[in-house]
């Protein structure tokens, strides 16, 4: 029966590995067309919105644009799904080498509902999207004349009716495209009455001697300008020389300090046995006596460590060139995939260092490995995706894919982590403690405000966070903003050091609560590691309120709910580093 239902899951896995890897050669070869002349190429239209929320995205057809008959959805990938896209054909005709001068898509009279609804989207800057060959069209969808006008009451608000495409190929292949409003052609939508609408399009077709194999380019090539670039390096500079001063200020202090001891008690043993022990020495017999809530700590490092694994896949798919920009959805499927796929390791660690902590309901600890992370993540997206339905938003997620992930969990990271969880139980390791437990505990004495566990998490997230938060601007500015982020080697480096600078301010900090005769070190190192996720969530609302003009209620929720649950992340994965290094 086991091994049947091992063979089961296996194959769920090679199943998942193949959808994923399948979806992104069908992504990088379903562009890789050549056309003739005369071929028709797909125009797909995805979504509106507000350009200052980039989380709150609606249906193409939501807006009473001109529909092209038969609508049809275009069949999408579990991570463009996830990621809000929405594509369907396009009722515009854009042929390969066909030139069109002004040409009418259709003619259509506005009643005062639709007109209020367009007016309503252009005060909000809405702009749409599309993809022509895999390639990606912006633009907006009317504007807003507030020339002169004081008064909100006394602005113009214009619908653009002429769309104009230019499109460069190289041979038989698309290269760019462009799409451009014309200024000229406009009709005023600032009353509420019914307005007749000509809706046309124009299409001009050039050649370039860009390849077919560097059309991608030019999207990446804003976040890697050279002031841009200058700003990444002195960033990583800044984070070297934080590393490099704090690993030389704790290699002088616990080397100077340590040498001390160990040359007395090496040269004098009769003498160190005698003197009084003080500091550290005084509670080696505390030290490690197993932390309280053990099940809750080791299913604490086991969800830890299954993000530091995640991560560090991600960055090396990232690092090989998978999540190319607009290779639509990949990076959502990367994590769905490879978080279903390493749920084995997060039952693995839980339950051995579990039963290394002498623990005896490992099946217990193994559900709330499962749920710590899981669990609030569920909830999060049971709110937000209830507050996407309200809003007729792209963001909710249809119910077949809402199944798919079920489907993914229940086959495919509940087996894994049980799997996991019997063979870290199985492995019979033990705590190797270099000293020998005392019977009972030692009082802790009464330490200073500035030695609790809140002020020393501040210090503690403080110094990893300033290496970082240079980067943070730029991540930010990607995930809730239009631009698109390339520099992964940049971030990689960024990331090395985040995890050494963490792992050197816990073992500093470890120590000198153990210098202070305190040996309940277990929670606080992990609570010192994981503290920077918390600043990073300090950063999250100051970049909200002072760096970015999102509003309304669904932008906000997302964002300070998936932030949560990504500082929540980073508060397990750096949590689990801290307390690793502190024990090492």
């Amino acid at each position: 029966m086991a091994r049947k239902s091992t063979m089961g899951c296996g194959y769920y896995v090679v199943v998942l590995v193949l959808l994923f890897f399948g979806d992104t050669k069908v992504r990088s070869d379903s562009s890789d067309h050549k056309y003739k002349s005369g071929e028709e190429v797909p125009l797909y239209a995805n979504k509106v919105g507000p350009f200052h929320n980039p989380s709150e995205t609606y249906r193409y057809f939501d807006l009473p644009f001109c529909s092209p008959g038969h609508v049809k959805d275009k069949t999408e990938a579990l991570g463009e799904v996830l990621n809000g896209d929405r594509l369907v054909t396009a009722p515009y005709k854009l042929d390969f080498l066909s030139d069109r001068e002004t040409e009418v898509v259709c003619r259509k009279s506005l009643s005062k509902e639709e007109v209020a609804r367009f007016r309503d989207a252009v005060a909000k800057d809405y702009y749409f999207q599309m993809f022509y060959d895999d390639l990606p069209i912006w633009g907006f969808i009317g504007k807003t004349d507030k020339e002169g006008k004081s008064d909100p009451s006394e602005y113009k608000y214009y619908l653009f009716k002429h769309l104009h495409f230019d499109i460069h190929h190289n041979k038989d292949r698309v290269i760019e495209v462009n799409a451009r409003t014309d200024p000229n052609a406009l009709v005023d939508i600032t009353e509420d009455k019914e307005v007749d609408v000509d809706f046309m399009y124009s299409v001009k077709w050039k050649e370039t001697e860009i390849p077919f194999e560097k059309r991608m380019e030019k999207y990446s090539q804003t976040s890697a300008l050279p002031h841009h670039l200058e700003i990444h390096w002195f960033s990583i500079i800044n984070s070297c020389v934080t590393v490099l001063l704090l690993t030389g200020f704790l290699a002088t202090i616990l080397m100077r300090v340590l040498k001390n001891d160990f040359v007395k008690y090496a040269h004098d043993e009769e003498t160190a046995d005698d003197q009084e022990e003080t500091g550290w020495k005084y509670i080696h017999g505390d030290v490690f006596r197993y932390p309280k809530h053990k099940s809750l700590f080791a299913a604490a490092l086991g969800s830890g460590t299954q993000l530091f694994t995640l991560a560090i896949f991600i960055f090396v798919l990232a690092l090989v060139g998978v999540f190319y920009p607009y290779n639509r959805g990949a990076l959502f499927t990367a994590l769905v995939v490879i978080y279903a796929l390493t749920s084995g390791i997060a039952g693995y660690t839980a339950s051995s260092f579990y039963c290394q902590l002498e623990g005896k309901n490992w099946v217990r600890n193994l559900l709330l490995t499962g749920g710590l992370f899981c669990g609030p993540l569920l909830l999060t997206f049971c709110f937000l995706n209830t507050v996407a339905i309200a809003y007729h938003a792209t963001a909710a997620l249809p119910f077949g894919t809402i199944m798919v992930i079920f489907l993914i969990w229940a086959l495919v990271t509940s087996p894994l982590l049980v799997l996991g969880g019997i063979a870290g139980k199985n492995s019979k390791a033990e705590f190797q403690a270099p000293t020998r437990t005392t019977k009972y505990p030692r009082e802790i004495p009464q330490l200073p405000w500035y030695r609790g566990a809140l002020p020393q998490m501040a210090m503690a997230g403080f110094l990893p966070f300033s290496a970082i938060y240079i980067e943070l601007y730029y991540i930010f500015a990607s995930v809730w903003g239009h631009r698109i982020y390339t520099i992964y080697s940049i971030l990689f480096i960024v990331f090395i050091i985040l995890i050494i600078v963490t792992a050197f301010i816990t073992v500093a900090l470890t120590y000198f609560q153990l210098a202070a005769e305190d040996h309940e070190w277990w929670w606080r190192s992990f609570l010192c590691g994981g503290s920077t996720g918390l600043f990073i969530y300090g950063y999250c609302l100051y970049y909200y309120y002072a760096r970015s003009d999102m509003s309304g209620f669904m932008q906000t929720s997302v964002l300070l709910c998936y932030m949560a649950c990504i500082c929540y992340a980073f508060f397990l994965m750096l949590g689990t580093v801290g307390f690793r290094a502190a024990l090492f």
